[in-house]
């Protein structure tokens, strides 16, 4: 039987604090403007926000794992994930996606009808992305599109209607998103093109690829600066995102056209970016 380790290796369960955190602002944002900041609404809301975004990323990462294990199985890089190297099988991985899809919709049903009605359209942008890379060269704007939708979703979930804050917060969490993982597809360029797979980096080569992700992270710092000014957020708000923004830049500066060895590193810190904009942004709605 596969253990539960397993199971949080193969979908790399850490790495949710890529997308929660911004599902939870964006629903924060929306409690903001709808105020209703009552302890039972806030509480339910938040759980059930928390259950979906975590099934809807454990599903299109066991899908992207599921999908890509042949290919996966060539990579020395990837070679040694779950379903390659057998402590995983397929029959399991089918059934831990499955599974995952339904407790998402079943957490947007919680939620609100209108969250239940697009549950399904969010699983099909979700999964979509892992099948990117055998149509389009720009994979990695649809794993853009894929977290996008986690501040969309936080809104929609937490009673927000209207107002531009969850399109300009989609907008930077794309960018932000897509940016870092043209980063990550540099390592593989070699490996993409013998095989015919596409991407940004076997499109257009590393060193216009490495513009292709500053550009989009500059678009990030100034998607949410403005939010800032939409939202009414103030001055701690802005302070979280200049450190934000600092390290994006760090993270730009790890990896260069001559030197690809950082990347993991430069990757992980992402996980940093997420965290870190949820706690000033709830400090700056806090002191509100």
């Amino acid at each position: 039987m596969t253990s539960l380790s397993t199971y949080a290796s193969f979908v790399r369960f850490s790495h949710s604090v890529f997308a929660l955190p911004f599902a939870l602002t964006g629903a924060l944002l929306a409690f903001q403007r709808v105020g209703d900041w009552r302890a039972s609404t806030l509480g339910w809301r938040l759980l059930w926000i928390v259950v979906a975004m975590v099934a809807a990323r454990s599903a299109a990462m066991g899908f992207n794992r599921l999908v890509d294990a042949h290919y996966d199985a060539l990579n020395p890089r990837t070679a040694m994930r779950e379903i390659p190297r057998g402590a995983m099988s397929r029959v399991d991985a089918s059934g831990f996606v499955l599974v995952s899809a339904l407790v998402f919709v079943l957490a947007a049903w919680r939620l609100s009808p209108l969250c239940l009605a697009l549950s399904p359209v969010a699983l099909v942008i979700i999964f979509w992305y892992s099948l990117a890379k055998r149509f389009t060269s720009y994979t990695q704007v649809f794993l853009g599109l894929a977290m996008a939708i986690a501040p969309v979703g936080g809104w929609l979930a937490a009673g927000g209607a209207g107002g531009w804050e969850p399109w300009v917060l989609g907008l930077a969490i794309g960018s932000w998103v897509g940016g870092f993982d043209v980063l990550y597809a540099c390592q593989d360029l070699e490996f993409d093109r013998r095989h015919g797979l596409r991407s940004i980096p076997v499109r257009f080569g590393v060193v216009r690829s490495l513009l292709i992700s500053r550009v989009m992270h500059v678009v990030t710092i100034a998607c949410l600066l403005a939010l800032a000014w939409i939202a009414g957020l103030g001055p701690i708000y802005v302070a979280g995102v200049g450190a934000v923004a600092i390290l994006l830049v760090y993270e730009q500066s790890l990896v260069s056209a001559h030197d690809l060895s950082q990347v993991k590193r430069s990757f992980d810190l992402n996980g940093y970016v997420g965290i870190l904009y949820l706690a000033f942004t709830a400090a700056a709605i806090y002191v509100r």
